[in-house]
């Protein structure tokens, strides 16, 4: 039980690490990785509803009609966005005005939803918990890496230090739009790579 615990958690760090495994939830990662702050924080917003919303399919797998049962996992997950986006505008206000119409977008985040449909829907309580809390995980460390790499080359600064002097030309197109599919793009290869061996 303890070893398929620990296989359930770790498959979100690595095997089925999104966005460079599974190819999931693009939006939020082109739109918010401006800076690791960023990334993190949208990250961390998605492992809340992950994990909460996998808990509840789960406890209420055997009480939803599979005719529905989209609609039902729908309603849970907003459920959950709805609490994250209280509790960011409570806590962490400036995130919040940062990660704008993104949190809202939770709920059609297909790594949600996916989660709810493909995993959490069949499984117990703690398989379903270690799935959410492993692939959240991944995913926020995938979003807060690439925030990171398009903050680094992009403005020169990482968390609001300079880390190259007064001199260099920060290469701006990394903090806009296309440079998110350049290093996302160049990620997913140095992932493959690192796959194949």
């Amino acid at each position: 039980m303890a070893k398929t615990l620990v296989q359930e958690f770790t498959k979100g760090l690595w095997a089925e690490i999104p966005p460079f495994r599974l190819v999931l939830g693009l939006c939020p990662t082109l739109g918010v990785t401006t800076s690791m702050k960023n990334g993190l924080g949208m990250g961390l917003a998605t492992t809340f509803v992950l994990v909460f919303s996998n808990i509840l399919v789960s406890l209420m797998r055997n009480l939803i009609p599979s005719k529905v049962r989209i609609a039902c996992f729908i309603i849970i997950i907003a459920t959950f966005v709805i609490v994250v986006e209280l509790l960011m505008q409570a806590y962490a206000y400036a995130l919040f005005q940062t990660l704008g119409v993104f949190i809202p977008l939770i709920v059609v985040n297909c790594i949600v939803l996916g989660r709810a449909e493909a995993f959490a829907s069949k499984n117990g309580l703690l398989a379903s918990t270690a799935d959410g809390l492993g692939i959240g995980i991944g995913f926020s460390l995938s979003l807060a890496a690439l925030g990171a790499v398009r903050e680094i080359i992009g403005t020169g600064m990482f968390f609001g230090y300079s880390l190259f002097g007064p001199n260099y030309k920060p290469f701006t197109f990394m903090i806009q739009a296309p440079g998110a599919f350049v290093a996302l793009g160049l990620m997913l290869c140095l992932m493959n790579l690192v796959g194949k061996k």
